[in-house]
């Protein structure tokens, strides 16, 4: 058994908050109570008993993060599925949804059930989506419901845009019809020059043309417009314009106003309003309850909340990403976003590389950074402590939302629920090894607040901070 004490718990899911002990028996929370104690239990309870006293620190769900890249099979020398679950478990994620562009990809049930095998080997949850076209050639779908049936839990083609409106609207149907989602990688080709890179300041800076906000806004716009004719369940990967996001938002408060659901916008207008030009209080707010109801969602990674393009001419390619980070006032849209829920989820897009592809000049280098170790800190720091949101607010896009967009079992603390929890602190601390395979961040040297220091999964520490 694993006693936690005086531990200061946070569930979004219940909006419980204050100081608990909880007691762990096997892989699930039996108690929750002010004080437990000891002598309560039976003697052969407290000859196997384990004991975490969490004074000064917090206790919340275990993160959940589906946006996630193992590069298992086919690459695993950026990464591979036990490296990435040591990642993970460090940075205090306890479930994990990963892409499916491997390779092989994910869209046939040899790979699937590689993938599948390979995850039950680890301390961690860890599920995956499938590919939505066969091969990512965005031509002919993949027989989603036998991946489904075989345990994929969504489906993207997530790196490649699915450009076909007829595939898309066929995907849309089928992702209805066995309630998933489907995730979009929303950027379209056609008016990108040099990808990972924002047209504009950073793109002058490198004399390139770069990647331009409407690329994003196009493809945002009409995966909308087919999601909310067939109300399907989708997910829009990786926000990164101002204008992303009230599109999104707009498309919620339309999704609302057809089902009844109350609080209405105060600001319903055909063109996009600008809300960081109102008040904090003039602003709508989506509840996280109706957010859950809602077949729209959205994902804001932490680096285009923590970063602006200044950061790709500072880091250069440790800080190219698809979508390329962009300005200041984007960066402010998304975490206004993030408040009121229209951006109802937080996933880190975990994209390792190695030091030889990171090395390349910037228009060659891949795309994408390392994440899992820095989201939870930079979410604090930039969300908590220097921004809007509330641990509460926070901790739901990181636990409770995605947990329940996937209809997975965890992202929340009870009686009788998964004992998967994360135990943290407020301290600062400087951002340095990684347990990923990859190094590929512009985070390393910063000093950030918040310290995973216990990871629980199925009722076993999976990972605890050595003190330096």
């Amino acid at each position: 058994m694993l006693l936690i004490k005086n531990g200061y718990l946070i569930d979004p899911q219940s909006g419980r908050k204050g100081i608990y002990d909880i007691l762990i028996n096997k892989d699930k929370i039996v108690k929750i109570a002010s004080f437990i104690m000891e002598i309560d239990l039976t003697e052969e309870e407290r000859e196997d008993l384990q004991i975490i006293y969490a004074d000064n620190m917090m206790i919340a769900p275990g993160l959940v993060d589906v946006h996630v890249h193992f590069r298992d099979p086919g690459f695993t020398y950026k990464e591979d599925i036990f490296t990435g679950a040591q990642a993970a478990a460090k940075g205090g994620f306890t479930t994990i949804v990963l892409m499916a562009n491997t390779k092989p990809v994910v869209d046939n049930l040899d790979t699937l059930k590689y993938v599948v095998n390979r995850c039950k080997k680890t301390n961690i949850h860890i599920w995956t989506c499938a590919t939505v076209t066969k091969g990512l050639q965005g031509k002919d779908l993949t027989d989603m419901h036998s991946l489904k049936e075989h345990g994929a839990v969504g489906f993207t083609d997530d790196g490649i845009p699915l450009l076909d409106e007829n595939i898309v609207t066929a995907a849309m149907k089928n992702a209805k019809e066995l309630n998933v989602p489907l995730s979009f990688h929303e950027e379209n080709p056609a008016l990108i020059s040099e990808n990972g890179i924002n047209h504009g300041k950073a793109s002058d800076y490198y004399n390139i043309i770069g990647s331009p906000r409407a690329a994003e806004i196009d493809m945002i716009a009409r995966d909308l417009s087919l999601a909310m004719k067939l109300d399907a369940p989708i997910d829009i990967q990786h926000i990164s314009t101002k204008e992303g996001v009230e599109l999104v938002r707009q498309s919620k408060f339309e999704m609302m106003k057809r089902k009844h659901m109350t609080p209405p916008a105060p600001k319903l207008q055909e063109e996009l309003i600008d809300l960081m030009e109102l008040e904090q209080s003039e602003r709508p707010i989506i509840s996280m309850e109706i957010s859950q109801q809602l077949n729209i969602h959205a994902e804001a990674t932490p680096h285009h909340f923590s970063l602006t393009e200044d950061a790709v001419i500072e880091h250069g390619t440790l800080a190219k990403m698809n979508p390329p980070l962009r300005t200041e006032k984007d960066r402010q849209a998304i975490i206004t976003g993030l408040k009121d829920n229209t951006i109802d989820i937080i996933a880190t897009d975990h994209a390792p590389h190695s030091a030889e592809e990171k090395e390349k000049p910037i228009t060659e280098a891949p795309s994408g950074i390392i994440g899992l170790e820095t989201s939870l800190a930079l979410g604090i720091t930039n969300l908590v402590k220097n921004g809007p949101l509330t641990y509460m607010e926070l901790l739901e896009k990181m636990t409770i939302n995605p947990a329940t967009m996937y209809h997975l079992d965890c992202g929340y603390i009870a009686e009788g629920g998964p004992a998967d929890l994360v135990i943290f602190n407020e301290h600062s601390h400087v951002i340095s090894d990684s347990a990923s395979k990859s190094d590929n961040t512009p985070f390393k040297g910063q000093t950030l607040i918040g310290e995973v220091q216990y990871t629980i999964c199925n009722g076993k520490i999976v990972y605890q901070r050595k003190e330096s």
